[in-house]
């Protein structure tokens, strides 16, 4: 609802507001610009942006509240997320009983702010004008309010709790010079949360300390350690890590939900030819299957998901791990001790003595672990583990670079499966086809010719269909998603060890030549999976070259 020019115009000149000359010179470069005379008089420095919108109040008939000064309940203000309230200057300020909230805007026409905030709260909602001094003061509030509840003991519950609502993996609090920093990592990129009083600093590292039984009075040192909670009927695990930094001790804290229910293969991300040969390799009684890819990747989610379908009542599952990410029924589970000298080659070592069928291994870390990893796939076992390479065929290189022969290599391999995180487009997402110089520049990265056919393969596109029909995932915001992206997926490559891939192996082929043979074969890259999915509109072109890049 906007104010007539006219009604604007005529109640300027009755208030006195702007002279009469004045009006008329702005009247005239109104119509010349051909922009809204509101647009002039705030050009022109003859009224503000918060004057017009009194001036429009009144007309209309709409409210206008000033906040300023105003001490706001903190229960209502958090209706609306802060976030929210900054991005689209809204803010909460009165609740009527239990039917009707009252919100401050600078833009009472923003409708699907105004309807995001009846579906979360569930009151009708009045809108009310206002100015941008009043939005900065309200949103200060936030800080204050948080700031006094993070100061109390009860700090780092409500710390963890505000995490946990975001979908948070990772919490870093960070000493600055004069305040305390907490950023949230969300869908993989970190977010500034809050910044807190420097003065809470030592009450929340002594607490995170205490419940991850750390020395409180080292502070030279890095420390690890481990707590768990339950909250809202989660039991989460959180790994911690200690840094001594120049201002104060760094904490990063690993959240790990320790219940794996729930996930399946097709949920992950895996389809296709690349799930097949998921399913074959589980088929399998012996050998080995390998997750690879950098810290965040998603490698355990994906064991964890195989032991799963695995687990059957036939089998005996025995694991060592370094944390246990997550507890699973009928599967013995058993965590590393660094610090008293139990390492993974020393529990692996015992497992094969405990008759299981399958074993996982958290990561394969040294040259001890890989040839004990090796040997168990040998002598009857299927081994499931984790290795840090940059794809699925560079784990050949990367074992072989930790002493084990490329015979038993060859022999004991089954599938080796490359993977990252992709940020997942909210329900919301639009779509578009990539411009001539968008296709060019992916021409450079992969096969286009290849990349239209897998996609024909699969019935993402028409037998026929060229570039011009693949619609691209595009992120649209909305008032509760601000970024267009809700959750992650996976994208991933899936290699066989096929007579092929073995003879090249055998002769000590790069990983250049080992991947060009595995595409040969049917092999999706990585990359080329990640594209698939953003022309399923699952995903970005943008977001799956930043992080394949990466």
């Amino acid at each position: 609802m906007r104010v007539d020019e006219n009604q604007l115009k005529q109640f300027v000149i009755d208030s006195g507001l702007v002279s009469n000359a004045d009006l008329v010179l702005a009247g005239e470069e109104s119509k010349t610009r051909k922009v809204s005379l509101s647009e002039v008089l705030i050009k022109r420095g003859l009224m503000s942006s918060d004057d017009i919108r009194r001036v429009e109040a009144y007309v209309l008939g709409i409210p206008f509240v000033s906040l300023i000064g105003e001490k706001i309940n903190f229960d209502v203000l958090s209706l609306v997320p802060e976030p929210i309230a900054r991005t689209r200057n809204i803010i909460a300020f009165k609740k009527n009983d239990d039917t009707s909230l009252e919100v401050a805007m600078l833009d009472t026409d923003d409708l699907p702010a105004i309807e995001f905030i009846r579906k979360k709260v569930g009151l009708k909602i009045l809108p009310r004008l206002t100015d941008g001094d009043s939005i900065k003061s309200a949103l200060l509030q936030y800080q204050k309010s948080l700031k006094e509840k993070f100061s109390a003991i009860k700090s780092l519950d409500a710390l963890l709790k505000h995490a946990l609502l975001q979908d948070a993996s990772d919490i870093h609090i960070e000493p600055q010079e004069k305040e305390l920093l907490v950023r949230y990592r969300i869908d993989g990129l970190l977010h500034d949360a809050m910044t807190l009083p420097q003065e809470a600093e030592a009450a929340i590292i002594a607490r995170i300390k205490v419940l991850s039984n750390l020395k409180l009075d080292e502070k030279r040192l890095p420390q690890d350690g481990r707590f768990k909670i339950e909250s809202d009927g989660q039991k989460l695990s959180l790994r911690v890590s200690v840094l001594p930094t120049y201002f104060g001790e760094k904490i990063v804290m690993r959240l790990l939900r320790e219940n794996a229910n729930g996930f399946t293969l097709d949920y992950l991300g895996f389809h296709g030819e690349n799930l097949e040969r998921i399913h074959a390799s589980l088929k399998l009684a012996v050998g080995m299957i390998l997750a690879t890819g950098p810290t965040g990747s998603g490698k355990s989610t994906t064991l964890y998901t195989l032991l799963d379908i695995l687990n059957t009542p036939d089998v005996n599952i025995s694991t060592i791990e370094d944390p246990i990410e997550y507890q699973m029924p009928r599967v013995n589970q058993t965590r590393v001790r660094p610090e008293i000298g139990f390492s993974f080659a020393d529990g692996l070592r015992t497992l094969v003595r405990q008759d299981p069928d399958i074993i996982m291994v958290g990561e394969i870390r040294d040259d001890e672990t890989a040839s004990l990893a090796i040997n168990a796939a040998l002598t009857g076992h299927l081994v499931l583990s984790t290795l840090h390479t940059n794809s699925a065929a560079g784990a050949m290189s990367r074992l072989l670079d930790m002493k084990v022969e490329s015979s038993l290599l060859v022999s004991t391999l089954s599938v080796i499966i490359g993977q990252r995180l992709v940020r997942r487009l909210s329900d919301s997402r639009g779509r578009r086809p990539l411009s001539a110089s968008e296709l060019a520049a992916l021409g450079k990265l992969l096969d286009l010719d290849r990349m239209l056919s897998l996609l024909r393969a699969e019935k993402v596109i028409g037998e026929k269909d060229d570039w011009k029909k693949v619609l691209f995932g595009v992120p649209k915001p909305t008032p509760d998603i601000l970024d267009g992206y809700k959750g992650h997926i996976g994208i991933y490559e899936v290699l066989t060890m096929t007579p092929s891939i073995r003879e090249l192996v055998m002769k000590g082929a790069n990983s250049s030549q080992i991947e060009a043979q595995a595409k040969k074969e049917g092999m999706m890259t990585m990359i080329e999976d990640g594209i698939f999915k953003a022309a399923q509109g699952i995903t970005t072109v943008e977001e799956v070259l930043r992080v394949v890049s990466g």
